[in-house]
């Protein structure tokens, strides 16, 4: 099943016993409310679809695994209503992934840069290439990583998020992200991950379905209180968004 939307492509395909999802933006795969909207809808139909027994979450293209929250749309943020809203977005898709009774492969063929670098660590298990260097420019924009800093610290744990997060402006190597947890393998080329990818998805789906559901809920125990904290770290970011030292910012990375 492919949808169009006039905000980026969103594409479900399900063989036997993977549902793959793939998402698309012309704007170096960023999100638009809608489309986070859409993929977040995905993630809760697959979990309840008897058929599905994994999910791969994967993006369009050879470039950039995901940009993060698009910056038209940040840039037309005038209340923090509206500013909540967007970032609620990335909490629902986070918590999505979180409560999904599927395990999560996440394929990232290429650079993950702020709500990117959270969806891959809100996935169960991580491949990636060496293109796949990781960036949280939050704070370089005027905001700061609150929605996803939980998934994240979760993954590689607070002092690798913290260095992330005070060098906004600085790559961190994929090597770097395998080493802090980020990643479970990393591979040369994207036809070696997809690979590797089609073998571990492949793999899973013949596990017990019971199985599989009972250690999802072990590897994201504790984690309950997201539902409200993700939603408070949205708050938080949408005030931000309307400041001058944000609007000025953005428009600045825009040119």
């Amino acid at each position: 099943m492919s949808q169009m939307i006039a905000s980026g492509t969103l594409t479900t395909t399900i063989t036997n016993g993977i549902a793959t999802l793939t998402f698309g933006h012309p704007a170096s795969n960023s999100f638009p409310k809608v489309l986070l909207q859409q993929l977040t809808n995905a993630i809760q139909e697959v979990s309840t679809n008897d058929a599905v027994q994994v999910v791969v979450l994967q993006s369009e293209g050879t470039g950039v695994f995901c940009a993060g929250a698009s910056f038209d749309e940040l840039l037309a943020v005038n209340t923090e209503a509206e500013g909540t809203t967007f970032f609620s977005g990335f909490a629902h898709l986070i918590n999505a992934m979180r409560t999904c009774p599927k395990v999560i492969v996440g394929r990232i063929h290429g650079k993950a840069i702020g709500g990117g670098v959270g969806i891959a660590a809100a996935c169960d298990y991580t491949l990636a290439t060496r293109q796949a260097s990781i960036k949280l420019s939050e704070l370089a924009i005027g905001i700061g990583p609150f929605v996803i800093e939980p998934a994240v610290s979760r993954k590689i744990g607070k002092m690798a998020m913290s260095q992330m997060t005070l060098t906004a402006q600085e790559w961190k190597s994929a090597e770097w992200a395998q080493q802090q947890g980020l990643y479970a393998a990393i591979f040369d080329t994207i036809p070696e991950l997809d690979q590797v990818v089609y073998q571990m998805a492949t793999q899973l789906a013949g596990y017990n379905p019971q199985a599989l559901l009972e250690i999802k809920k072990v590897f994201w125990e504790g984690t309950d209180h997201w539902a409200a904290l993700l939603l408070e770290r949205a708050a938080i970011s949408g005030q931000l968004v309307l400041s001058d030292f944000t609007k000025n910012a953005l428009l600045q990375f825009k040119k």
